[in-house]
């Protein structure tokens, strides 16, 4: 029998008219945006459908719309499949809220108003601490370390085997490209607002911590991995915490994606796009992922 692993996309994954064609023909998508509205007291609704990708950019407003679209997709989906249930939750970064609300952890008005507040944050420390990114490919994690701990900067993201994003201040993440650059195949800027999961965020999720305090939480029902540790989490304190240290520190997405595949036989992607689906095949070639929707 097929065991399913529910994967949730992050920041990035955002294209501009996203969701319009799932809201258009699911009434239970169409009610997930009808309520998101609501409760943010604007129209994310007009800003995923009709939207500029420059519009999506920033984190206050990229954040609740991916998160909006992850859970309409999600809703779709369960309409038409009842009898598909995860038997483990993960996402991405941001996408580790819609995958928390699907757990169980907490409804998905408290996940929104979450992830608005997470976006308004990480916005602030842009502004505040400029800084940058730049995948990695090809090169081994330990060199990476390495440059990034000798230059100040840090390392964001363990997407896959072969890609790692790092992050920071931009002197010194152009002073990491640099040595990185004979040890691996490519050193790629990024095109980002910000030096996300870097020290640069620390104010945001310090911020963010005080917010997570007040917000009541359930144990999941269902496994539920987390990025900071990459393995599943089950007490609603750890995972608090670990949504607070997360704005900060480094995403083990390869990690959470090898715990889950321990439990599950098949990847769903909920979101716009398909990049966690792509990761998992570098992961692990023969291991089933798709996007449950595709738009």
């Amino acid at each position: 029998m097929e065991r399913y692993g529910f994967i949730f996309a992050g920041q990035g994954a955002q294209y501009a008219g996203m969701g319009a064609r799932v809201a258009e023909n699911s009434p239970a998508a169409a009610t997930v945006f009808k309520k998101a509205d609501e409760v943010l007291g604007f129209s994310i609704s007009d800003l995923c459908f009709k939207g500029t990708l420059a519009d999506l950019t920033p984190c206050a407003m990229c954040q609740p719309a991916i998160y909006t679209v992850s859970m309409a997709f999600y809703e779709a989906y369960r309409v038409e499949h009842p009898d598909v249930k995860p038997v483990v939750c993960g996402g991405l970064s941001l996408g580790e809220y819609a995958a928390a609300c699907v757990a169980g952890v907490f409804d998905f008005e408290t996940g929104l108003k979450l992830v608005a507040e997470r976006g308004r944050l990480m916005d602030k420390c842009c502004q505040n601490y400029p800084g940058g990114m730049a995948a990695v490919i090809g090169a081994d994690s330990k060199d990476i370390e390495a440059v990034c701990q000798a230059a100040g900067v840090d390392v964001a993201n363990y997407n896959c085997p072969g890609q790692i994003v790092i992050s920071g201040e931009k002197t010194k993440l152009e002073t990491a490209s640099t040595a990185l650059s004979p040890l691996a195949k490519r050193v790629i800027p990024l095109t980002v607002a910000g030096a996300y999961h870097s020290r640069l965020m620390n104010e945001a999720a310090n911020e963010f911590g005080r917010i997570l305090d007040a917000i009541g939480m359930s144990a999941p029902r269902c496994g539920f991995v987390q990025n900071v540790t990459g393995g599943t989490v089950d007490s609603p304190d750890e995972i608090r915490s670990n949504l607070k240290a997360q704005v900060a520190s480094s995403v083990r997405w390869e990690q959470c994606a090898r715990t889950m595949m321990e439990s599950c036989t098949r990847f769903l992607e909920f979101g716009p796009g398909s990049v966690l689906s792509g990761f998992a095949k570098r992961i692990s070639r023969d291991f089933p992922a798709e996007p449950a929707i595709v738009e």
